[in-house]
């Protein structure tokens, strides 16, 4: 496929946009290709496994593919069938780190762009049971209007009718915006002076950092998740497969047999299982998003006794956060814009645009995740650095995007329309687009048949910095392009000559970097097309 590549950036408006196919004076409803990729055979409880495939293809007529070792196998018949979602059915046992880099790498191979060609999900669970809740879940929209956290970063909690969060930026703070309130109101974290049962190397850690006492994050954190029943966790801190800590608390919250635990020094209980379906992203945390190839893993654990309906996390050690915080701020700004799954979705389009502006072979070269890259910068990216005459924070801010570009895992229907609610206040611009038929004369001068026409009306009170992201977590993840995602596909897209805007433009999305929006206006941008 053609692309057209100026630059990037770009915010839009799901909700409010409609996509009118005209030709013939009327609208038209297109069908969105759906694939479902499943192993040939399950070796346990087939006929529970076999209910989770059929229920996806039902759910959205979807064309089942069946593979014998890995999804990666389905490649060419995916690029025959050229879906715009994916969902991957298998069993955790069979789901670890190289398998979700590998899902990430194919969903670029359809064409030759660095860009994703389709939205993808993992549909799995601590079983076949859990599994098909997840598929259930996904049936019915859901708007998240409650959270818990273990950030600061979301405390202005704008989002929500009622949020907690524990701080991890001051550790033994908290804050709480009950129902009704317009704010949160802080509190100091009753400290723990209890420690029996605690083993020689907990009390070194406590005496080390906290002196005698501890703040008791995890049982305030708890306190907070099993009380609400959030429709949005989001979490940060230490993390592994196994297990995840609060900041700065003593004990962790670990998995059992599908279910999550508190493991306190001389104590342990389970979490309260969730009556409720959940998003969970665990977006600062390192490999919490990796089943490694096992059930009786944290992320399995979620899913089933938490119903974590949709889950992103990183499969790797994450530090520099692009793919987990740039998800985050696509979803939050312009909030009910756009679901869970297209916000990542574009915010990694986002991130392979901007890697393709500086050098197209970082696109596409792998990234060896086993090496002491900590120690030693790998050596392909210094090369490629050097005719640059980069900065040091230059060359790390590249390096970020090149290590996060293939590990963060989506977990879940990759067409579940869960968004966050609308903030009274904020839907200060609309997005529309059309669809027109081009007349002879245009379409001999252009080589296309159609083009789509957008056009973003802003309101009197605009803010191009909210459009942008308000500053939201500037240290990862910088203002963000106005982005749309097509309510349909495009087929080839092409930006007209003599389009000086920086602006990248592929089948499933466009982007507009640095987008000079005023207050009170109309812009528009046209899009050709076959």
């Amino acid at each position: 496929m053609k692309k057209s590549l100026i630059a990037a950036s770009v915010a839009f408006c799901s909700l409010s946009a409609a996509f009118l196919m005209v030709g013939c004076g009327s609208s038209k409803t297109e069908y969105e290709p759906y694939a479902v990729l499943a192993p040939v055979s399950f070796a346990e409880d087939s006929a529970g496994w076999e209910g989770v495939v059929s229920g996806l293809q039902r759910m959205h007529e979807a064309r089942v593919m069946r593979f014998k070792s890995t999804p990666m196998e389905m490649e060419a018949q995916l690029k025959e069938f050229n879906p715009r979602y994916v969902a991957v059915v298998d069993v955790p046992e069979n789901i670890g780190r190289d398998y979700v880099i590998e899902l990430n790498r194919m969903s670029r191979r359809m064409d030759d762009d660095p860009y994703a060609d389709f939205l993808w999900g993992i549909v799995t669970g601590y079983d076949a049971a859990a599994a098909q809740r997840m598929v259930d879940n996904s049936v019915e929209p859901m708007v998240i209007r409650s959270g818990v956290g273990s950030i600061k970063e979301l405390e202005s909690a704008k989002w929500f009718d009622k949020y907690a969060f524990v701080d991890d930026h001051v550790v033994g703070m908290c804050g709480e915006k009950k129902p009704g309130e317009d704010s949160l109101t802080y509190k100091e974290i009753a400290y723990r002076t209890d420690m029996a049962g605690a083993n020689e190397y907990i009390r070194e850690f406590v005496e080390k950092r906290f002196g005698k006492d501890v703040p008791d994050v995890l049982r305030q954190f708890l306190e907070y998740y099993e009380g609400y029943e959030p429709d949005l966790v989001v979490t940060a801190s230490h993390a592994t497969e196994e297990n995840l800590e609060m900041p700065g608390s003593v004990g962790n919250i670990r998995c059992r047999d599908g279910r999550l635990y508190v493991d306190y020094p001389g104590e342990q209980r389970f979490v309260k299982d969730r009556d409720s379906r959940m998003v969970y992203l665990p977006i600062g945390n390192c490999l919490i998003g990796n089943m490694n190839n096992t059930r009786g893993s944290m992320a399995a654990a979620w899913m089933n006794s938490q119903q974590a309906t949709a889950f992103a996390g990183y499969v790797v050690t994450t530090w520099y956060g692009r793919n987990g915080w740039g998800g985050l701020k696509y979803l939050i700004t312009n909030p009910g814009r756009y679901s869970v799954p297209e916000a990542f979705y574009m915010n990694q389009q986002d991130m392979m645009a901007q890697i393709a502006a500086w050098k197209d072979t970082l696109t596409t070269a792998p990234f060896d995740y086993d090496a002491n890259y900590f120690e030693t910068l790998p050596s392909e990216l210094v090369r490629m650095a050097a005719p640059d005459t980069l900065s040091e924070d230059e060359l790390f801010f590249w390096f970020g995007f090149w290590h996060d570009r293939d590990v963060l895992a989506y977990y879940g229907d990759p067409k579940w329309n869960v968004r966050m609610q609308e903030v009274p206040g904020e839907t200060d611009f609309t997005v529309t687009s059309r669809m027109q038929r081009l007349s002879a004369a245009e379409a001999s001068a252009t080589g296309a048949s159609r083009k789509c026409v957008i056009t973003v009306e802003t309101s009197p009170d605009f803010s191009l910095r909210r459009m942008q992201g308000d500053g939201f977590k500037e240290e990862h993840v910088l203002d963000l392009p106005f982005s749309y995602f097509f309510p349909h596909r495009l087929d080839n897209p092409r930006l007209p000559e003599g389009e000086t805007r920086e602006i990248v433009v592929d089948e499933n999305f466009l982007l507009l970097y640095n987008p000079a929006f005023e207050p009170g206006r109309t812009y528009t941008i046209e899009v050709f097309c076959d």
